[in-house]
């Protein structure tokens, strides 16, 4: 049998040409056949993709006859679908049209770049033909838009592209000002925001048209929610075809212009005039010309759904419009521009302090104009929340300046708002501006944070909820599962049945969603200024923190929902807390631990990994230590990479390599294990036996050099001078006697306590210096044997002439007093430990 008629497995190369004409035969329409189910298309089309039947990559050392079989199968499926693109039948077109967007995506480079002009002339003929059904002028929209997306990715198709998409204007800008609404219009938005985005230039004669056409759907109230957030994001992508400043100054102004024009509209007789006159004064200065109007003569001359009350078509152009100047500031400008700032915060105070009343000494509202405003104002305020959120987040530090009117504008707001959705957005913007500005802007929002976040984190509002979850019998019997009752004050440990959970919280998603907002906000806050004044409000935020966590996971953790994602932000901002620098150390780090393990045990959920990760973090305040920059033991690193082995060489000079710093809690000598006699607290406090010192007998040896020392090292002994030490013996009768400096004593296997001090030793002489001194560390014991001999003490005589510092661990002024402190006491009131701490100097 041929090698090309085996297939061996899914991946080889045999299969993706038997594969490409078995879905040719069984399942793509010919122009023979009737076209009859047109749901298996998606079959087809997902078969492409996940075999990548039209790539035609195919590994080198494939047999020639392969690959020319499947060269000959994709030569097939293209001459398949391009007749069924030229097809006068509209199904069998359109079957065509969608099959020749997917070649767009699909095909190899070589095959696109030879075929995209044709294919672009074959698309090109429905979008202009006034025949076409409108589902085959959206499939043309769609495919045209692949081919630009795949047009974009080559270097040097920019020129063909720009000529490619100018000639697509016309017909879109004439399919645009139909009146008529159809599904063809939101393909046509979708492909023209394509071209605005990959190719902008192509649209620079056409600006005013295009601008005029999308003014006049925008305005016309025709359009669904969907339809006018794509005419909002095509207007804000307009500038991009003039490609300088002005551009997008000018666009924004009309649109601010606009938006206030509406405003005047909106709101007669709900605002004084005060406030519409110093808006019109910050967006127009005096003795400035104003610019042409948004769309031109568009408004005057377009038509309007006259089945919307007036009302509601001007807040929903409001709204859109509001929309525009958010994706001005979040959407990518090729230059950059000068944005005048305090105009947009003059339009947000004016629609945030709007809130349905009519005040005394304006003119006269209906009832009826009244409520319609009060049920319309939430969205309003909502999408110029949204703005306020864009102006944070694309000037970022930037907006330092102007930040104090947004401060004091959000303050006064926030007081007064009571609606889930809007508290939410204004605590978003809270939380941007401290990760945005930092520490200094926390001294100016900590107390607004604060006090609404304990006013909305109020466990009675959570009560219900937990007690739902721990007792759903009471409201609820959907659940057949028998199954105890849980007490409210068992311990974190008892978790009920957790399937039952779910019921009853759908009254008050709104609640908890206000409720992650804001413990994401004392999140952010803790984490930039959490020692920042922190004495007034710390203890309060920690505490609070502590019991929302504790009564989130009282009824265990969820899976999934609401009341999963309100346990996480929980879990953050109690490690925010713990991790945030403070006056002392955490005070409920032992029961945050406590939530956090019990949260690891829900593997494989959300919770878990929360919960991994602050465990992970928290590291460093269960074990802190200051571990060494290098690793001193080797110079060789060996890196495994794959099946293959990498070494690589750090040299480091003799000074270097002998001053390695050894500072905090971990003890454990260069050859211990990681977890040998770690906490250094439980060393000194191991035995309860008196600590006998005994002198150092000059006529016996001890050798340390094999025995791993316990080191405490002393960070002043850096700068202390070489000299002597002196150890103290203790005999029988209480006598203390100055004995001759020691270098090392041999540490007593079982039954004998010792304090031990490391230091390094400065190596800047000679290899005979470290035949002098074997080890890098010379330690000096107190013990029940402190033996040393001549040889010894010569050592340590010549090291210090050679240039070696050693540290010392008594000095002789400590010495003489323990003299004269000891001279009339008995061996009784020598204490068992030193008092003082271990890790102190």
């Amino acid at each position: 049998m041929a090698a090309s008629d085996t297939i061996e497995n899914m991946y080889d190369v045999a299969l993706k040409p038997r594969l490409l004409r078995s879905l040719l035969k069984e399942y793509v329409p010919d122009l023979k056949h009737q076209f009859r189910n047109p749901s298996v298309l998606s079959y087809v089309v997902s078969a492409i993709k996940t075999h990548q039947l039209l790539s035609e990559s195919a590994p080198p050392e494939s047999y020639e006859k392969l690959i020319e079989n499947w060269t000959a199968a994709v030569d097939c499926w293209i001459n398949r679908v391009v007749a069924l693109a030229s097809s006068d039948t509209p199904d069998k077109c359109w079957a065509g049209i969608c099959l020749l967007g997917v070649t767009s995506q699909e095909c190899s480079r070589e095959r696109f770049i030879a075929s995209y002009a044709a294919w672009f002339n074959k698309l090109l003929v429905h979008l202009q033909s006034p025949a076409d059904s409108h589902f085959v002028k959206v499939a043309t929209c769609a495919s045209l838009s692949d081919l630009f997306t795949r047009l974009s990715g080559l270097p040097n198709a920019k020129k063909d592209g720009i000529a490619l998409s100018t000639k697509l204007i016309q017909p879109l800008l004439k399919q645009l000002n139909e009146d008529k609404f159809d599904a063809s219009w939101e393909e046509t938005i979708f492909l023209l925001c394509r071209i605005l985005d990959i190719f902008p230039s192509s649209i620079q004669r056409h600006y005013d048209g295009v601008e005029d056409a999308i003014v006049l759907r925008l305005m016309s109230g025709k359009c669904n929610p969907s339809m006018l957030k794509k005419l909002g994001y095509c207007l804000s992508l307009l500038p991009k075809s003039r490609g300088d400043e002005d551009g997008w100054v000018l666009m924004m102004q009309k649109i601010m212009l606009s938006i206030n024009i509406q405003l005047n509209d909106a709101f007669q007789g709900l605002e004084k005039e005060t406030i519409r006159t110093e808006a019109m004064r910050l967006l127009l200065p005096p003795g400035k010309d104003p610019p042409p109007p948004l769309g031109g003569q568009s408004l005057s001359r377009g038509t309007v759904d006259n089945t919307m009350r007036p009302e509601h078509l001007q807040i929903s152009r409001i709204s859109t419009l509001i929309l525009c100047c958010c994706e001005l500031f979040t959407n990518s400008y090729p230059f950059q521009v000068a944005i005048h700032v305090l105009p947009l915060i003059a339009l947000a105070k004016r629609v945030l302090m709007v809130d349905g009343s009519s005040s005394p000494g304006i003119a006269y509202m209906t009832t009826m104009k009244q409520e319609f405003f009060c049920s319309e104002l939430p969205v309003l305020h909502s999408h110029i929340l949204d703005l306020l959120t864009s102006i944070v987040k694309g000037l970022g530090s930037q907006l330092l300046p102007h930040v104090g009117s947004i401060i004091r504008l959000l303050t006064n707001y926030i007081e007064t708002s009571t609606l889930p959705e809007l508290r939410i957005k204004v605590y978003a913007i809270m939380k941007v501006l401290l990760l945005s500005l930092g520490v200094g802007i926390s001294t100016h929002l900590t107390d607004v944070i604060v006090n609404n976040s304990l006013m909305d984190l109020d466990e009675r509002g959570t009560s219900f909820v937990a007690q739902q979850k721990i007792h759903p019998e009471t409201t609820t019997k959907t659940s057949h599962k028998k199954r105890k009752h849980a007490s409210t004050s068992s311990s974190l440990e008892e978790q009920p049945d957790k399937d039952v959970f779910e019921v009853g919280m759908s009254p008050n998603m709104a609640s908890l969603s206000v409720k992650i907002a804001a413990l994401e906000a004392l999140e952010a806050l803790l984490a930039v200024g959490g020692s920042r004044r922190s004495e007034s409000w710390r203890v309060n935020v920690d505490h609070l923190l502590l019991d929302v966590t504790r009564n989130a996971s009282k009824g265990g953790w969820a899976k999934d929902g609401i009341w999963r994602d309100y346990q996480i932000a929980a879990l953050q901002a109690l490690l925010a807390s713990l991790l945030s620098p403070g006056r002392t150390r955490p005070p409920h780090l032992s029961q945050g631990l406590e939530l956090f393990r019990r949260g690891t045990r829900e593997i494989g959920t959300k919770v878990a990994e929360c919960c991994a990760h602050a465990i992970l973090a928290l590291e460093v305040l269960i074990h802190p230590r200051a571990l060494p920059l290098l690793d001193l033991e080797s110079t060789d690193n060996n890196y495994e990479v794959g099946n293959k082995w990498f070494s690589g060489n750090v040299h480091i000079s003799n000074h270097a390599a002998n001053n390695t710093f050894q500072i905090g809690t971990s003890r454990k000598a260069p050859d211990e294990p990681d977890s040998y006699k770690d906490d250094l607290y439980a060393d000194w406090m191991r035995n309860g036996e008196d600590l006998d010192i005994v002198a150092a007998d000059p006529g016996k040896d001890t050798d340390t050099s094999n025995q791993p020392p316990e080191t405490l090292r002393d960070p002043s002994s850096e700068k202390l001078p070489s000299f002597d030490t002196t150890a103290v013996k203790v005999s029988e009768s209480s006598k203390l006697e100055q004995v001759a400096p020691i270098t090392a004593a041999k540490k007593s296997p079982m039954d004998r306590d010792e304090i031990m001090v490391e230091s390094q030793l400065s190596l800047k002489t000679s290899k005979h210096s470290e035949d002098l001194l074997p080890s890098k560390s010379n330690v000096v014991s107190l013990g029940s044997e402190n033996i040393a001999d001549d040889a010894s003490i010569k050592e340590v005589v010549e090291a210090s002439d050679a240039g070696f510092a050693s540290p010392l661990m008594m000095t002789l002024d400590r010495g003489k007093e323990l003299m004269h402190e000891s001279d009339n006491e008995s061996m009784e009131s020598i204490p068992d430990i030193v008092d003082v701490e271990p890790d102190s100097d």
